[in-house]
């Protein structure tokens, strides 16, 4: 089992190291053709820079805590109408910093994904907004692409949610449309509004389902067992590649300190238990999440690589992991 967190890698003060700079569109637009190029390619080079940096520090963590989630603006505005072609210009002159790493995480075990934004809706009913998702998955693709992914199912993942009023045959007509590399990565999750677990599985036969059992949580409460009957078919969807679930849970003061809470009793909003919390601060809750052993656990907490190295800590003391293999 691998412990994964999202994008950003924060130390023991709470900082933030090796962070991805970006610029807005409006500042773009205002510079000169030289000058957007000299911005967007430096900002590229720096991003690349610090992942290769995050990449080393995860190296030298134990295996279980190799998973990350490379933040979206790896190359900053890519999918901009006006910045795209002026990458065509220097995307090769940073294939090396690309290429070092692709390297160093299949060097190192180290899991990588992708998850573009809400707005990239492939189930949309919207023509023009399901032509800039598939942009936006073709963009990440490109990222994964270059650092040497693509070539195998599920080398590398790039996660999105299936909300939209075209619903799975929207998703599915738009799925078609997009790279081999794209279908080789993508895979697809319920959320906690429109699409439920049983809606996503509709997609199994074209991508993996990623499992978000917060998500699952606040749309139906109930906390969905390891043995419940989908987990086999979700298992299924993966091919062989070990899944993975994504775990989050309510925010602190909201939900107890421990056992499984009910909505009914607690009395808030869905809108209120959606949001994640600081840290995994109920055993109770997390013992349910390991329990799903099957899985990797992609970490989806406000305190990113600190809370998944609590996690780890929590696991190896329950023996969730095996302790002989750690080595911190």
């Amino acid at each position: 089992m691998k412990l994964g967190f999202a994008c950003k890698y924060l130390d023991a003060d709470i900082k933030q190291r090796f962070p991805f700079k970006s610029t807005t569109r409006t500042r773009f637009l205002s510079l000169t053709r030289e000058e957007q190029i000299v911005l967007i390619e430096n900002l590229a080079r720096l991003n690349l820079t610090h992942l290769a940096g995050l990449l080393e520090t995860l190296a030298t963590q134990p295996e279980a805590l190799r998973m990350m989630r490379i933040g979206s603006d790896l190359l900053p505005l890519y999918t901009v109408p006006e910045a795209t072609p002026l990458y065509r210009e220097f995307l090769p002159d940073l294939l090396p910093l690309f290429r070092r790493c692709g390297a160093l995480a299949r060097q190192h075990g180290i899991r990588l994904s992708f998850h573009p934004g809400q707005y990239s809706v492939l189930a949309s009913d919207n023509p023009d907004v399901v032509q800039r998702a598939i942009e936006d998955v073709e963009y990440h693709a490109l990222c994964a692409a270059l650092m040497g992914y693509g070539k195998a199912f599920q080398d590398f993942k790039i996660n999105i949610h299936m909300n939209g009023k075209g619903g799975f045959e929207g998703f599915r007509q738009a799925f078609g449309r997009l790279s081999p590399e794209a279908r080789n990565m993508l895979t697809v999750e319920n959320d906690e509004i429109s699409c439920s677990l049983d809606d996503v599985l509709q997609a199994k036969a074209l991508c993996p389902i990623v499992l978000d059992i917060h998500h699952h949580w606040v749309k139906e409460n109930a906390f969905i067992q390891p043995d419940d009957a989908r987990i086999a078919l979700i298992k299924e969807s993966w091919r062989g590649v070990r899944p993975v679930l994504h775990y989050s849970i309510s925010q602190e003061g909201l939900i107890p300190t421990q056992g499984y809470p009910d909505q009914h009793s607690l009395g808030v909003a869905k809108t209120k238990l959606r949001a994640h919390s600081d840290f995994y601060f109920n055993p109770t809750l997390n013992d349910w999440a390991l329990s799903f052993d099957a899985f990797d656990i992609m970490c989806e907490v406000k305190m990113k690589n600190l809370a998944s190295e609590r996690l780890y800590d929590y696991a190896l003391a329950t023996k969730v992991i095996d302790p002989s293999r750690a080595a911190r």
